[in-house]
C-alpha cells in the first residue's frame, strides 16, 4: 500500500448508529481523489473494498502499461480497431479526428477478442491534467485479485450506471412501481441489513431499476424516519446506493451497503469531491417523494446464474449480446507480474452517469426519453 501511496486505513464505522461496516483509505499525494471509500458486510470485506479502490485509482493515474502515439486512421491501417469515444468528450472540447495524433492505450474486446484502442485520456483518472480532452470518471475503473474477477467489477458497474440513469428518466410513479420489500429476496443477510436500519430509526426504500440486459439492479435510498414531512430537507438528508450483480440479493446487498457507505461520507465530511456547499443544499421534492413509495410483496425471480468470476462474467457476456450490446472492451492497466489486476471497462453503447461531458445522453437515454414522453 505505501508504494502505491497509501498512507492508512480507516474505520469509518462507529461514526453511524447503523453498523454497516464502512472503511476508507487515504492517499495524500492522488491525483484523483485522496478519500477512497469501501463497504462490505464485514468489517474485513469493508476494509478490502476501501484497499482495493485505492489501488485501483493510484494505477489509474499512472497505468502500468505503455501507451502509443499514432493517430485512427493509423491505427485502422494495421488492421486493428480504435474507438474516439464521442460519449466521454468532455464540455467544451472538439471531437477527435482521424488524422488527430494521441496517446492510445491497448485493449481488447471480450466478444470477439480483437484488439482495440482506446484514447488514453479517456482511460486513466488523472486529475492534473489541464484542459482534457475526455471526461475522466471511475466508471468502469475496477481491481481483483485476478484479470476475470477484475473485468467483472468493472462490467457490472457499466451496466448499474446504464441501469440507474435509465430508471432516473422514469416519472415519478415508474418509480414507485418497481419498490419492493427487501424481504421479497429471501436471503438473511439483506434481512438483517434492513433490519439494522429499522432499529436505527431510519426509513429504507429498495427500488428495482434492472434493465433490459436482464442483470438484477436495485437502488436502495436511506433517510431518517419521517423524512415524508420534513420541512425543508436537506441534500444530504437521504442517501442513494446502487448495485448489480448476477443474482438478485448480492445485487440489493451492495445497493444498501453502498448507501449506507454514503451517509458515512456526509458524516465524516472527509471526502474531497464533497464540497461544503453540498450540505447547503435542498433536498429535490422527487428525491424525497421516493419514499411515499410502498414496498411490494412479490415474487422475485431467481437468476440461474453460476459460481465464480469466469462463469459469472460469460454469464454477463451472453446477457450483453442478447442486448444487441457488440462492443465490450476491456483496457488492462496493470502487468502480467502485478500481484493484482487494474482494468477499465468501455462498453460505448450503455449510458454513462452525471458528468461534464458534451453529450450528457446517448441513444438507450434517448430512446427511454421519447419513450416516456
Amino acid at each position: 500500500m505505501p508504494a502505491l501511496g497509501v498512507s492508512r486505513l480507516a474505520r469509518l464505522t462507529g461514526l453511524d448508529r447503523i453498523g454497516i461496516p464502512v472503511w476508507s483509505a487515504v492517499s495524500p499525494n492522488a491525483r484523483s481523489i485522496v478519500i477512497n471509500q469501501g463497504k462490505g458486510v464485514t468489517d474485513i470485506d469493508a476494509k478490502v473494498s476501501a484497499a482495493m479502490e485505492a489501488i485501483e485509482r493510484a494505477i489509474a493515474c499512472a497505468p502500468l502499461v505503455p501507451a502509443r502515439t499514432a493517430t485512427a486512421r493509423a491505427l485502422f491501417e494495421t488492421g486493428d480497431r480504435a474507438l474516439p469515444l464521442a460519449g466521454l468528450i468532455a464540455a467544451g472540447q472538439a471531437d477527435l479526428q482521424d488524422d488527430e495524433t494521441i496517446d492510445w492505450l491497448r485493449g481488447f474486446d471480450l466478444l470477439d477478442g480483437a484488439t482495440t484502442w482506446v484514447p488514453r485520456e479517456a482511460a486513466i483518472l488523472d486529475r492534473t491534467i489541464d484542459g482534457c480532452r475526455y471526461w475522466q470518471s471511475s466508471d468502469g475503473l475496477a481491481s481483483g485479485n485476478i484479470e476475470a474477477e477484475a473485468i467483472l467489477h468493472g462490467l457490472l458497474e457499466r451496466i448499474e450506471r446504464d441501469a440507474e440513469t435509465l430508471w432516473r428518466l422514469l416519472p415519478l410513479g415508474g418509480k414507485h412501481r418497481g419498490c419492493i420489500d427487501p424481504a421479497c429476496l429471501e436471503d438473511p443477510v439483506l434481512d438483517g441489513l434492513a433490519k439494522r436500519i429499522m432499529s436505527s430509526g431510519l426509513d429504507l426504500r429498495l427500488f428495482d431499476m434492472t434493465s433490459d440486459i436482464g442483470v438484477p439492479c436495485y437502488a436502495a435510498t436511506l433517510a431518517e424516519a419521517g423524512i415524508l414531512s420534513a420541512r425543508q430537507p436537506r441534500y444530504h438528508d437521504v442517501t442513494i446506493g446502487h448495485g448489480a450483480h448476477p443474482l438478485a440479493r448480492r445485487a440489493a446487498i451492495r445497493a444498501v451497503t453502498e448507501a449506507a457507505q454514503s451517509r458515512l461520507t456526509y458524516i465524516s465530511g472527509a471526502r474531497d469531491d464533497v464540497f461544503p456547499e453540498t450540505f447547503a443544499r435542498n433536498l429535490p421534492e422527487e428525491t424525497q417523494r421516493l419514499f411515499a413509495a410502498m414496498p411490494q410483496r412479490r415474487t422475485v425471480a431467481s437468476t440461474e446464474a453460476p459460481t465464480g468470476p469466469q462463469p459469472l462474467l460469460d454469464f454477463v457476456l451472453r446477457r450483453l449480446e442478447a442486448a444487441c450490446i457488440r462492443t465490450v472492451v476491456v483496457v488492462p492497466l496493470t502487468e502480467d507480474a502485478a500481484p493484482f489486476s487494474v482494468v477499465k471497462v468501455v462498453v460505448p453503447a450503455l449510458e454513462n452517469p452525471d458528468g461534464a461531458r458534451k453529450r450528457r445522453f446517448g441513444e438507450r437515454a434517448l430512446a427511454r426519453a421519447l419513450e416516456a414522453g
